[in-house]
């Protein structure tokens, strides 16, 4: 890495298997979090290098000490990324600095300063839109009777009725299921586990899913192909990647003439309408497997309602003539 005081000729090549690059992503449990946090690492790795073409692989993080890693949170904010995209990448560096300490490739001392970095603090508004109920049933009607048009309604049921992130959604396996509760088991970010509950009509929907997909042991939601199959490995259904449900949703939004929305929209959508029907904030907060109840929070609409509510009271004057 070309940064100040580091003695690039005297770092040694990394072997693979004691690269705390590769060592980090093997410890996380999902693929989508190792998608996530080797793009952060990528993406610090060419920062710092200028090579475009660069990755976190082999990189002397164990060199970093904490005038440089204070340098990185310094050109990380001059991206002019959001608070919490630049604490994404931050977390992605103490986690390998820490994995660097654990090979013994560097001192507790060295690590415990490189790695004391107080993340970036800002103030924004939940980012998306909301989703009207008359939007979600114009995507509904636009999915057909067409094996990926059943698959996709119950999708779409899902994610209205239960906030569901992409990842989480794409996960989903058939044992996850279960129709007598009506609920379905999630794992969330690290790895946690909650129950959300479908709505009597996203269970039909899901059951219409059912007949088609079948009961064999696998993925909950799964590609078709144009032959109308399911996509399979060793005859197990395999699940969507976050990407192939952005695909869905926005090609059955664009059939039924509505804006774009994305999976987090909908997201947003089910916080709001939860804590608009007077549901407490702990239970949504589990509901939806937010950490904290202050990111549970944010998304709630009624003090906006309130404010907009003051304004109204107020009366704009007639015009009138200057004498």
């Amino acid at each position: 890495m070309s940064l100040p005081a580091v003695p690039q000729e005297v770092a040694p090549p990394v072997e693979p298997a004691r690269d705390p690059y590769q060592v980090y992503l093997d410890s996380l449990t999902s693929p989508e979090s190792r998608r996530t946090m080797r793009g952060c690492l990528d993406r610090l790795a060419r920062l710092l290098t200028g090579d475009e073409r660069a990755t976190g692989a082999g990189q002397p993080w164990h060199l970093l000490r904490y005038e440089h890693t204070v340098r990185i949170r310094t050109m990380l904010t001059d991206q002019g990324w959001s608070a919490a995209y630049v604490n994404k990448h931050l977390v992605a560096l103490r986690r390998v600095l820490k994995e660097a300490w654990r090979l013994g490739q560097t001192s507790a001392e060295d690590f415990a300063r490189a790695s004391d970095l107080a993340p970036v603090r800002q103030s924004r508004l939940p980012t998306g839109h909301h989703v009207p109920p008359e939007v979600v049933g114009a995507a509904l009607s636009a999915c057909d009777d067409s094996p990926s048009g059943v698959r996709d309604a119950a999708l779409i049921a899902v994610l209205y009725s239960t906030g569901c992130r992409r990842a989480e959604l794409g996960s989903l396996s058939l044992a996850d299921y279960d129709p007598g509760s009506r609920s379905l088991r999630v794992r969330g970010k690290r790895d946690k586990e909650r129950l959300v509950y479908l709505t009597t009509d996203a269970i039909g929907l899901v059951e219409r899913w059912l007949a088609i997909r079948g009961t064999s042991p696998g993925a909950l939601f799964s590609p078709i192909s144009k032959a109308g199959r399911l996509r399979t490995r060793d005859g197990r259904p395999v699940g969507l990647t976050g990407q192939g449900i952005a695909d869905i949703l926005a090609r059955r939004l664009s059939e039924a003439g509505a804006a774009r929305r994305t999976a987090h929209d909908f997201r947003r959508t089910f916080i709001g309408e939860l804590l608009d029907a007077g549901v407490d904030l702990a239970t949504a907060q589990a509901l939806v497997g937010h950490s904290s109840p202050a990111t549970t929070a944010r998304y709630d609409r009624r003090p906006e309602k309130t404010r907009r509510d003051a304004v109204d009271r107020l009366r704009l004057p007639a015009p009138r003539p200057l004498s």
